[in-house]
């Protein structure tokens, strides 16, 4: 279902709020809910789970768990609890049970967060996440909205998860460590967030199932700022280019397209097989981080030296909501 398709849905809903202490709900698609506790402490809290998307299941816990812990990194905090949600069927052996929990425990452990318990229930096919808990000053917090004109924004890791998961499951491609695409997937997005005191970050997400266009979008929303896309710019995973071509995007991508591609406007000769892979989903993917313009080439060098492949994709302008894609 599409954001705007779900919050047709949450219309109808009446969710209880604190007023004074709910400092991000749900009003902005935010990654994460924020919760005051002081006026120094602030509660982050957040769920994600899906279904397997490498065949290792110690490797797809991981990957599980660093994606719904990347919620807590993109709202600029530190995760301190998690708990397990776990749909699994009947008819495997729990053996493999143990290795996603494995997975997700070790991860949570990098993470330097607690993990204690959780739900399972029987389902027909294996689903892995977690529910995190984490902390941020207030003065620290950090949404998908504040972006400044002429902030430039930050991309942390390539695109092409959605279309490499399409490969591995086609058997086309290695489900291991040794391809870019699942070693990145493995990868927390814990090590930019050391440099952001250093710098004016004014808004930040991580780049999610809507694809780079959806989350870029909520930004431009959310921050009422046109986002020019510097296309060529966009990092994109070795391998990925040519499995896009031969068919193998995911049906997300087109589900995002379909979404919200009457909110693009392009300049220049279209590339199509990058434009479909700004609208691929992504999982545990990077974050797009809104910096202020004379901090990003710094806070570049900076995540280069910390072996982050990051690279400046978009500047925000002063205009009309949307994305504006420059292919040249």
């Amino acid at each position: 279902m599409g954001p705007r398709a779900l919050a047709q849905v949450l219309r109808h809903v009446n969710f209880p709020a604190d007023p004074e202490k709910l400092l991000i709900g749900l009003d902005k698609a935010d990654d994460a809910a924020v919760y005051s506790l002081t006026d120094e402490l602030a509660l982050i809290q957040t769920l994600d789970f899906f279904t397997p998307v490498v065949d290792d299941p110690y490797l797809f816990g991981q990957i599980a768990a660093a994606n719904a812990l990347s919620d807590v990194y993109a709202m600029g905090g530190k995760p301190i609890l998690a708990m397990n949600i776990v749909g699994f069927p009947s008819c495997l052996e729990t053996e493999v049970l143990s290795q996603i929990l494995q997975g997700g425990a070790d991860k949570v452990k990098e993470a330097g967060a607690s993990l204690c318990g959780g739900h399972t229930v029987v389902d027909e096919e294996p689903k892995y996440g977690l529910s995190v808990t984490g902390t941020v000053a207030p003065a620290d917090l950090l949404s998908n909205s504040g972006i400044k004109a002429d902030d430039l924004i930050i991309l942390t890791k390539p695109l092409g998860t959605g279309v490499m998961i399409t490969a591995l499951k086609a058997g086309f491609a290695k489900s291991d460590q040794s391809n870019p695409a699942v070693k990145s997937m493995l990868t927390l997005n814990n090590i930019a967030l050391e440099y952001f005191a250093e710098y004016q970050i004014n808004a930040c997400t991580d780049v999610t199932g809507f694809g780079l266009i959806g989350h870029l979008l909520e930004m431009s929303e959310n921050s009422s700022l046109e986002i020019e896309i510097d296309a060529p710019e966009i990092p994109i995973f070795e391998g990925v280019r040519d499995f896009a071509e031969t068919g193998l995007l995911p049906a997300g991508a087109y589900k995002n397209q379909e979404n919200y591609q009457e909110f693009v406007v392009e300049e220049g000769k279209r590339d199509q097989t990058l434009y479909d892979l700004m609208y691929d989903p992504q999982t545990s993917g990077g974050l797009l981080i809104s910096v202020a313009a004379e901090d990003a080439a710094e806070l570049l060098i900076d995540l280069y030296a910390a072996d982050i492949e990051a690279a400046v994709i978009a500047k925000a302008k002063k205009g009309e909501k949307g994305i504006k894609i420059k292919w040249n």
